[in-house]
């Protein structure tokens, strides 16, 4: 993602998945209160209401996650689980 060519984020593609997927697996309502929710809701608030998509539909696997985080914020990810 990029805002102008003076500047680039730089997104730690793993750790997004993993803290997404951690998210679209807790069946408890405090979920809401992961601090990639907030990170999200700041930076790209469309993945949050994907999340909470994912939830709902019953994902059930990380590389599902995976390709959605690859897709949107850039990379290929390989799916560990």
């Amino acid at each position: 993602m990029s805002l102008n060519p003076f500047f680039r984020y730089d997104v730690d593609l793993e750790a997004l998945t993993d803290a997404m997927w951690a998210f679209v697996t807790d069946p408890r309502p405090t979920r809401n209160e992961r601090p990639v929710v907030k990170a999200l809701d700041d930076m790209h608030p469309d993945s949050v209401e994907v999340m909470e998509a994912m939830l709902l539909d019953g994902t059930e696997e990380r590389a599902d996650v995976a390709a959605y985080v690859g897709a949107v914020f850039g990379g290929q990810l390989t799916s560990n689980q």
